[in-house]
Parts: structure tokens; sequence; C-alpha cells
């Protein structure tokens, strides 16, 4: 009772959770300030600058700019920016948003932007608001839409690379419906590049590595797939929508949804492990290696093997859930998430038992003995991070890291190799600590000595007295 009253007390304070996607509500300019120039300026993927020109009888005094990106969100969240400019009866205002300060924003994303002018009398005016969508110029897009809730852009490849992929993304969104309970609500865009390279060229801050990622706040994903990488492209795409509809279900100010779930129900959604991955968890239960449940509630490894192993289990603790108790109660469970609780309370709410007692049961049921692991009670913040390129003929997931470190590109199986150990000091470094010694034992033997003589010199002026 303590916790539900603790929690209602929580979602009053916080701002009312705006789960549609839209901009701030258009306003219009007045008589008393006329607008000659209001447009932006994309240089992708680094900056975006606002410029305007205005006009007034009375002299213009103050000119704030109001902006941002149509996302899922608590609450309306406006930036405001405040260019420098000269006052006056006509006046130009510019400014410049630098997305290596503020963080990149997603390929697609719509931008959304307003002027608030104040002149010497205190009238204000707020132009209409008006979008851009933040994308490169470089690329010939083009776009289909398969059903309601899809639309696929993509610029290299022929109409039947696209519609691949795009019936691709279509059946993940119905297996998602069917077996897992997760709807798509709005459209999702899904923008292909030709390349990994041209994907990275599109993004900042992400690792080289990067072959995908969902931004489930923009309903936006983004692949570098290759006609070449189709196979891997046809899974990928459905991995990353899966994360798109997981955090459309989930979206809370409130809580977090364990990565182990996450990325369960993203691998869940391809369909059945791949036979090296299936061999790997076959071997970890064979040898009694099977990372805990609660481990993986945060970041995978970055050790290749250990990310293997880490979504081959969140596959198979997903799919316990689904296939023993049922689409339902997955879907219960995470609005049970979506609801703030933890997710151990929500697994106690919707199954009866709670992140131990889920591992003991899922155990059980492909084999494996009981973990013999105390882990730790704390719930560390779930990341998440981009999907790899696609290498060497090997399935690879989306690995999920604290920090961006790339995962080793050893084969799969493979550890990489330590650096050997230094049993000593480098030998330049010892021969010159030798010499420092000798050189300290001869000076103290020259004082030692000096001391002896001084004192032979004495004695014999004490014997001539």
């Amino acid at each position: 009772m303590r916790k539900s009253t603790l929690r209602l007390l929580l979602s009053l304070t916080l701002l009312t959770i705006t789960s549609a996607f839209a901009s701030p509500n258009p306003s219009v300019t007045s008589e008393a300030v006329l607008q000659t120039t209001n447009e932006i300026i994309l240089s992708f993927p680094e900056t975006a600058t606002f410029r305007a020109a205005f006009s007034s009888d009375v002299e213009i005094t103050s000119i704030v700019l109001e902006y941002g990106n149509e996302q899922q969100t608590c609450g309306e969240v406006i930036a405001k920016a405040f260019p420098q400019f000269t006052p006056g009866r006509t006046v130009e205002a510019q400014w410049t948003w630098e997305m290596r300060q503020s963080g990149s924003l997603p390929p697609g994303a719509q931008l959304w932007w307003r002027w608030r002018v104040t002149d010497a009398s205190g009238q204000q005016t707020v132009t209409e608001v008006k979008t851009a969508t933040w994308l490169d110029n470089t690329h010939n897009w083009k776009a289909m839409n398969n059903g309601e809730f899809l639309r696929l852009h993509w610029y290299q490849g022929d109409q039947t690379f696209a519609v691949d992929l795009a019936k691709a993304a279509y059946n993940g969104l119905r297996f998602n419906e069917t077996q897992s309970g997760l709807k798509a609500e709005a459209p999702i865009d899904i923008y292909i590049y030709a390349s990994t390279d041209d994907l990275k060229d599109a993004i900042l801050y992400e690792p080289s590595w990067t072959g995908g990622q969902a931004f489930p706040d923009q309903n936006i994903v983004i692949l570098g797939v290759s006609q070449s990488d189709l196979e891997w492209g046809r899974e990928a795409i459905v991995h990353e929508l899966t994360h798109v509809l997981v955090g459309h279900l989930t979206f809370s100010c409130l809580g977090d949804v364990p990565t182990w779930l996450n990325e369960g129900l993203a691998v869940y959604s391809e369909g059945e492990l791949d036979p090296a991955s299936e061999r790997q968890l076959e071997e970890a239960i064979r040898n009694d290696t099977l990372l805990t449940v609660r481990s993986l509630s945060s970041g995978f490894s970055e050790v290749a093997d250990k990310a293997y192993l880490s979504y081959s289990q969140s596959y198979s603790v997903t799919k316990f859930l689904v296939e023993t108790q049922g689409q339902e109660k997955m879907t219960s469970l995470l609005l049970s998430l979506q609801d703030g609780m933890t997710i151990d309370e929500a697994l106690r709410q919707t199954y009866g038992f709670n992140v131990d007692g889920l591992e003991t049961a899922w155990r059980t049921s492909i084999g494996a003995p009981p973990s013999s692991v105390s882990a730790p009670t704390a719930q560390p913040t779930p990341t998440f991070v981009p999907t790899l390129v696609p290498m060497g003929g090997v399935r690879v997931p989306s690995v999920l890291q604290a920090t961006l470190t790339p995962v080793p590109t050893s084969s799969f199986g493979g550890q990489p190799t330590p650096a050997p150990a230094r049993t000593g000091p480098p030998l330049a470094l010892t021969m010159i600590l030798l010499g420092l010694c000798c050189a300290f034992l001869v000076l103290l033997g020259v004082v030692v000595l000096g001391f002896v003589v001084r004192g032979q010199n004495r004695k014999r002026g004490d014997n001539v007295q």
C-alpha cells in the first residue's frame, strides 16, 4: 500500500506523459510584427541553422527561438535559444543548433521551431510552428508504404530489394502482435542506408561497428543493409522494429525494461536461434556456465562470446515465458513495467515469482542445474545501443554495453588473446637502476674513507703535541 501511494504521489509530481508525437500548438504572427524570412538550413548530420527576419512599426527589443523535435516524452519539451541581434524596426536573427554539443538526432527526425518576438511596447508575437525533416540531401531517397504502420525509405537497390525488406518488416509486426502482444499504434519510419559506412556518416557518437539502431521515442529505425547482406537485413529490421514496439508499450517516466526482456523479445521475434547460437547455449547448459538472469538486467558483456550467450539466454528465457505462460501474460508484464513496477514486482504480480523464481523455473525447463550464484538485489539501469555490423556468416545481434567499446571481431567461439604479462621491469630500466645503485655505493665509500682519513690525521696531530 505504501509503495502504491508513493508511486501515485510521484506520478502527480511529474509532467503529464505525452504519448502522441506532436509539436507545440501552432501560433500565428500578429499584425504588429511582419515576418519576412523564416527558414532552416541543414548541414547534416552536424548543424541546423535557423534564420528569420522581422519588421515592425515599433522597435523590436527581444527575439527568442523555441525549437525541438517531435518525440514521445514526459510533458511538452521546449528548448529556447536567444540569438544576438541589433534592436530596431527591421531585424534579422540567426541561431545554429550544434548536434555535436547536444547529441545527434536520428535521420528522419522531425524538427520544429517558432519565434517569439517582443517590441518596445511589450507586444509579444509568436510565429506559426514550422517543421523540417532531419535528413541528408546527398542521397536520392525513395519511399514506400507497407500497410498502415510502415514507411520504408531507401536510395540504393531496386524495387525488389525494398519490397523484400518491407515484407520482412510487415511479417515482423504481425508476429509481434500475435505472439508477444506488441502492436504498432503509429507509423514507423525505416531508413535503409546502402552500407554501414553510409550509415556511420549519418550519425554522430556511435561506435565503428554500428549496423543499425532503433529510436522508439521518434518511431524510427535506421539500418545499413547492402544487397549482399539482405538475409541479415531481414532479421535486423524485425529486431529493431520490436525495440520500437516494446518502447511504445512500456513508455513510462517511472521505470525501465530489463535488458534480458527487451532483447529477448527482439531476438524471439526473429525466429529460432541460428545453429551457432543454439550450440553455444547447449554447451553453457552442459558446462553449467549460464549467466544469471538478474545479471542480464543491464548492459551485456563487451566480450563477444559472453555477449552472444547473453542474447541466446535472453531469447530462451523470453521464449519460456511466452510459450509456457501465454501472450496475454507477457502483455500484462510489460504494462506493469509501464506502471512503474520493478521487474520483481511485475513478475510476481503476473506470474507469481520474482527474477530468482523465474530463473529457477526456466533452468528446470531446459534441464540446467540450479544457479549457484548469489545475485545482487540492485537493479542497474538497462542500456540501449546499436546493432552490430554482420560478421562473416555469424548472425550478430545488437550488443548492449555500458560503454561504447567495440566488441572483439574474433570468430564465434573464440576468445580475445590477452596481452602477455610482464614478469619484471624492462632491461633498460634495470640497467639504469643498477648504475644508480653502484654510483651511490661509490659515493658512500668515498664519504666514509674521507672520515677515516680525517680521523687519522687528527690523531697524528695530537701525538706531535
